[in-house]
């Protein structure tokens, strides 16, 4: 499929969410991860941390670093997110934002920085073209197993591999196209970016799920640049460790270049 039929994909992508009489973020079929057909895949919970961070500060401040703890798992069936501010001058400002579940159990934690846009003009910058798209290909969501048959956030996801790129076991690169956060709403440049920054154990991957599983207990995503175009990079590599843990590392493209890195630790757990 050429990029140009692809595009006829958007306007049939679900919202991640739909927010619930009192106020709750419920998942939609998008927002399912791999592991549990009752839990969110964390990109999306990532980019409703963003939101609720960029809220609270105000758009004068860029998001330029997310760190997410991930305590339990994110049920679909509703989250509550709240932010504060624990810092703000005329530079930066930082938050805390908190998720809890429907029973107020709290299920992740974050902390957020901002630096104050300003107009320099032109200024030196030495950095690395993105990946082709141009001749990019589509091909499968980079897991291909899932721990349940239901619909999740691989249905729900545009994916297209650069030409002759790897598919299989390895560090990897992709481009995806996501849905947005909610159907009513504009999303962000840097929450259109969470669901991907949350792919880098999933991208590059070293043995399929059948034999291994690899879940991250957070993440961390550091952005010098916010993201101009649908079509998101990442080159994604993971290292496994005989302890049981590993780590993925993530640059993260748009269609002009980079626009910041991923990381996760991960927990190797494997199958019987």
């Amino acid at each position: 499929m050429s990029i140009g039929m692809q595009a006829e994909l958007d306007g049939s992508q679900p919202a991640y969410f739909h927010i619930s009489p009192d106020g709750a973020f419920v998942g939609n079929d998008a927002a399912r991860g791999p592991w549990s057909a009752d839990h969110c895949h964390a990109g999306p919970v990532s980019g409703l941390i963003v939101r609720a961070a960029e809220t609270e500060v105000g758009p004068e401040k860029m998001l330029t670093r997310l760190s997410v703890d991930l305590l339990r798992p994110l049920p679909l069936a509703g989250l509550r997110v709240a932010a504060e501010t624990t810092r703000h001058t005329k530079t930066l400002a930082t938050t805390r934002v908190t998720v809890h579940d429907l029973d107020d159990t709290l299920c992740a934690t974050a902390t957020t920085m901002h630096l104050v846009r300003r107009d320099l003009g032109p200024v030196a910058n030495v950095t690395m073209p993105p990946p082709q798209l141009e001749d990019a290909v589509t091909g499968p969501f980079p897991i291909g197993e899932t721990r349940h048959n239901l619909p999740g956030f691989a249905n729900h996801s545009d994916i297209l591999y650069p030409k002759g790129g790897n598919q299989g076991p390895g560090p990897k690169t992709i481009w995806m196209r996501t849905p947005p956060l909610l159907a009513d709403e504009v999303q962000s440049p840097i929450q259109a970016l969470c669901p991907l920054a949350d792919c880098g154990n999933g991208i590059s991957w070293n043995a399929p799920t059948t034999e291994m599983g690899f879940m991250n207990t957070d993440l961390t995503v550091q952005i010098h640049r916010e993201p101009v175009s649908d079509w998101l990079a990442s080159e994604s590599v993971c290292h496994w460790q005989p302890s049981g843990i590993g780590m993925s590392q993530s640059v993260l493209f748009d269609t002009q270049g980079p626009v910041g890195t991923a990381l996760q630790t991960l927990v190797l757990f494997p199958r019987a």
